[in-house]
């Protein structure tokens, strides 16, 4: 689902250049979870970034569902994110005006697909928010937001979603249970799940679990001690 080679990104900071990640390799299968941990400014929502394609490396390459990124347009970059790709951020990003079900439906809506209604409020159950449909974002709590947003990650049955520190914003006991929605909705749907997150305990409940320190990737596997945690 996702293949990544060799991949390098540096910022121009007019005199120099400011490296932030280097030789990036990393190839995640179809249906896999995986999560990319990483101290503050070591380069994982950056990473996360390029492989969702909401911005190019400085080289290398990343393709996401057999299309490498850098040979599309930026049309087509966006195009490929609407039908395949779904997001989760720490700040929810929850249109304010718009009800539960109104922020679900959007995506459905913009998408062109039918049955908006009913697909939001098929989703907005299952994620357990059945009596709040009505409510804005205001009117629910910041878990209850994260359901929401997880609901209208998942309304057009992407192929992969990404999330950036899903569980930043909530308490131990909420953040588990997102983390509980996140996993059962990747295994019930097969949808490939890529993570940022500070969270050991949510990276170990990960099929894959990357370190990523001062730009450079690496795998953690169980048997390793001593690696880099967050």
């Amino acid at each position: 689902m996702i293949q990544v080679q060799n991949l390098s990104h540096s910022v121009d900071l007019g005199t120099d250049k400011l490296s932030i990640l280097q030789h990036v390799n990393l190839d995640i299968r179809k249906g896999e979870s995986a999560a990319i941990v990483g101290r503050s400014g070591s380069g994982k929502t950056t990473l996360l970034g390029l492989l969702a394609g909401l911005d190019l490396p400085s080289s290398g390459t990343v393709k996401l569902d057999g299309h490498i990124i850098s040979a599309l347009s930026e049309d087509e970059r966006a195009s490929l994110r609407s039908q395949r790709v779904g997001f989760v951020f720490q700040s929810f990003q929850l249109l304010p005006t718009l009800s539960a079900i109104e922020n679900v439906m959007l995506p459905i809506e913009l998408a062109g697909l039918s049955n908006a209604k009913t697909q939001a409020e098929n989703l907005l159950e299952r994620v357990g928010l059945g009596e709040r449909m009505q409510h804005t974002p205001r009117q629910l709590s910041g878990g209850e937001q994260q359901r929401v947003a997880i609901a209208r990650a998942f309304a057009v049955e992407p192929k992969v979603l990404f999330a950036d520190e899903p569980t930043g914003n909530l308490d131990t006991r909420t953040g588990e249970a997102i983390t509980d929605l996140l996993m059962a909705l990747n295994r019930e749907q097969g949808t490939t799940l890529v993570m940022v997150t500070h969270d050991q305990q949510l990276a170990d409940r990960c099929q894959r679990h990357f370190v990523i320190d001062a730009g450079v990737l690496h795998e953690h596997h169980a048997a390793d001690a001593g690696v880099i945690s967050a």
